[in-house]
């Protein structure tokens, strides 16, 4: 087995990025959120088993890190939608990457 050279290390930037995806259900969350702009009631209904709670703390923290947009749009009844943001959009590859693992693992 062949051993690499030089040592990978996380730093500060990396570990941020880890913590905020590895926490449970911010991966479905984005994946979701993928497919292109949802209301927050079609996540909690694309995610099975999040509470409405747990949702608005993740779509809070994804939204603080920048990777999510709340959108407020005007008139009766006001809808909130939320979407990816550019800095979002960065993190399609890796997620649908791991969204194909996920199809060839065995049931």
């Amino acid at each position: 087995m062949e051993t690499r050279k030089t040592a990978f290390r996380c730093g500060e930037r990396e570990l941020r990025v880890f913590r905020l995806v590895g926490k449970r259900w911010t991966l479905a969350i984005l994946a979701t959120l993928l497919q292109g702009p949802a209301r927050f009631s079609e996540l909690v209904r694309a995610v099975p088993g999040l509470s409405e709670r747990v949702m608005s703390e993740r779509l809070q923290e994804l939204t603080e890190a920048r990777l999510v947009e709340r959108v407020v749009e005007p008139g009766r009844p006001l809808a909130t939608t939320y979407r990816l943001t550019p800095l979002g959009e960065r993190l399609r590859p890796a997620v649908e990457s791991l969204m194909e693992a996920a199809l060839s693992l065995p049931d």
